[in-house]
């Protein structure tokens, strides 16, 4: 690794460093309803409208908004991701994968790290993805629409390497 790699490293471990240390920026989407319920410091669950629009948010502090999304079975799913941080997608790009019911994350992930050229989503486990999301840098953001048909509860990751440890969590279809 040359000098100028290694001090790229550095100073982008150092604002990681710094900028995760702050308040957990939770604000509800717009198309979505938040249960209220929740305790301090947890995500407030996002739970789908009628029509199964459901909207979350990834920060440059590697983190969903939510680790709980809510849809209708068999009915069409509209999903945005938006990457609300700066830092591009990089350095702190993020993605939202859901991945089928059975399906080992931290297999997948392990894949996922050696396929940067299709955007860390491994042609190897296409057979694992329900859907999923271009990858995002900051300020950006991507809809995609899918029906999932059978009701269960169906991890989703962002599959960015090292990402999964932080940013996972659960689409409940009912």
């Amino acid at each position: 690794m040359n000098t100028k790699t290694k001090i790229s490293i550095m100073i982008l471990m150092g604002f990681l460093a710094v900028t995760s240390c702050g308040k957990k920026e939770t604000a509800p989407a717009e198309s979505t309803e938040v249960n209220e319920t929740s305790t301090e410091g947890e995500a407030a669950p996002v739970t789908s409208t009628a029509e199964n629009v459901l909207v979350i948010e990834g920060n440059d502090q590697m983190q969903f908004n939510t680790n709980e999304l809510h849809a209708v079975a068999g009915k069409p799913i509209t999903l945005t991701l938006k990457h609300v941080g700066q830092i591009p997608k990089e350095a702190m790009g993020h993605n939202l994968v859901i991945l089928k019911e059975g399906t080992d994350e931290a297999a997948f992930a392990l894949k996922a790290n050696e396929a940067k050229a299709a955007d860390y989503i491994p042609e190897s486990e296409k057979a694992s993805i329900i859907a999923h999301t271009k990858l995002l840098g900051g300020g950006e953001e991507d809809t995609i629409e899918f029906t999932v048909d059978k009701k269960g509860t169906y991890k989703f990751i962002c599959s960015f390497p090292g990402h999964v440890a932080m940013m996972k969590g659960v689409l409940i279809v009912e």
